[in-house]
This record gives C-alpha cells, structure tokens and sequence, in this order.
C-alpha cells in the first residue's frame, strides 16, 4: 500500500495561519490529483502546518477546515481513497471527519499507552475511540495506528513487540505504522522486523523517512509505506507535492515491493 501525505498548511486559528481556505484547498486539489496521476493508494489529510498541536482535542475551526479539504480531494479524485490524521492525537475528530466524508482509515499517533511528548505527557484513548466507531457504525474507518511514535518517548522501559500486539490485540489496529524519531527521519531496520514479526495479520506501514534508496530494504518487512516529505521539492516537509517525484516515488515503490 502505497500512501502519500498531503501536509496542509496552518489552517484557520492556527498560530501560522497565512493563507486563505480557498488557496489551501486549491492547493489540496493540485497534491491529491499528483498522487492519483502517480498512482498512489490512498492520500492522506494532515494538518502538517498547525504546529504547535494540542496534544488531544483541536479547535472546531480546524475539523471544519480538515472536513472542507477532505472533501475537495474526494471530488478531485473519486478513485482516490482518503484518510485521516488529525495531530498531534485527536482520534475522535478524525474518526468524525471520516465517517462524515467516507475515508478509509485514520492514522492515530498513540492509540494505546501513553509517550511524552513536545505536547506533555499524551495517553492513548483506544477505549473512547473504538466506542464511537461503534456508536457511529463507522467500522469500515480503519485504524492505524503508530507504535515508538516519532517526536516522543516511552515514560517507562516496555518492550517493543509488547506494545505492537497491545495495539493490534487489545487496540484492534488494522495497521500498525512504524516510525523513525522524527518527520522524515528514516526507520530502523531491526525495529521494523521486530514490528513485522509481532504484528500477527495486522498490515505493517512505515511512517517516516521512506526514500527511493531505501525502497528495497523496507520492502523485506514492510507491507507499505506513508510517504511525505520525499514528494516535496529538497525531500522537506511541509508544502505542495511536486508531481515528478511523486510519479518518480511511485515507480520505484512498485519495483520494490512488487505491488
């Protein structure tokens, strides 16, 4: 499964906030139709721009804008599955967002347990959120859930493959993504084979720092990967796709994991 991220700029509300809805869900539309034309999977929404996060629940304002864009991606392109990260873990917002627009999966930083962060101290809230689901008869939005997230760490010493069947077992993650420590920074290998051997039928996705040299060596443990920051101009995060190595990424992607 290949996944490519649309970072949106700071949205309404946000300390960032420049740009007009209209130009960032102009902007949505250019990036969603790039990886449709690159042959993508699924595009993911993700209010990249709005640093600093709430470590929970965001302003009404931005799953207002979130929805809006969500939308005009899935009006660009029909054919194009979409999914959700609300940061830094507003798991509920998300999941509204794509019960409400038909998206395919949410991404949820810490789904189960609890990590500190640059936000405090984030506790994973699997209870409340897979009983909305429930109650929104939602339960085709799968969850993804990351487990070692980038930008925090463990408040106490547990073992990796322990908190990848937590997630799977006990959190019901349908995918379990695997992350370097930070936005673009690449993925352990050992830990990447340590995920993919606890992760029993959950599908594996590396969240960060997928790359075209890399490609092959994600591809022995890895179902797929969610992809950012090398589709944008100088492999940075944040701004609009460029087409070309968003087409560049996907036939090298097709190579090495051979789907």
């Amino acid at each position: 499964m290949l996944v490519g991220v649309i970072h949106l700029p700071a949205l309404p509300g946000s300390p960032g906030a420049k740009l007009p809805l209209e130009a960032i869900v102009a902007s949505v539309i250019d990036d969603a139709r790039a990886l449709a034309d690159a042959g993508f999977d699924v595009c993911m929404i993700e209010n990249f721009g709005d640093a600093p996060f709430f470590k929970d629940a965001v302003p009404p304002v931005t799953v207002s804008a979130m929805t809006v864009c969500a939308l005009a991606a899935i009006e660009a392109v029909p054919a194009l599955p979409i999914a959700v990260n609300v940061l830094r873990n507003d798991a509920a917002s998300a999941l509204a967002i794509a019960h409400v627009v038909g998206a395919a999966a949410i991404r949820i930083n810490i789904h189960c347990g609890a990590r500190m962060s640059d936000q405090g101290i984030i506790e994973g809230r699997a209870a409340e959120t897979l009983r909305l689901r429930s109650a929104l008869r939602a339960a085709n939005v799968a969850i993804w859930a990351d487990v070692d997230v980038k930008h925090s760490a463990a408040l106490a010493p547990y073992p990796l493959d322990q908190e990848v069947h937590d997630v799977v077992e006990r959190g019901l993650a349908a995918a379990v993504i695997v992350t370097g420590d930070g936005t673009g920074k690449a993925v352990d290998a050992g830990k990447l084979a340590t995920v993919r051997a606890a992760a029993g039928h959950a599908k594996v996705l590396v969240g960060s720092g997928a790359t075209l040299e890399n490609l092959p060596m994600l591809a022995k443990s890895a179902h797929g990967v969610i992809v950012g920051s090398a589709l944008r101009e100088g492999g940075c995060a944040g701004g609009t796709i460029v087409a070309a190595r968003a087409k560049e990424f996907a036939a090298a992607y097709r190579t090495s994991f051979g789907s």
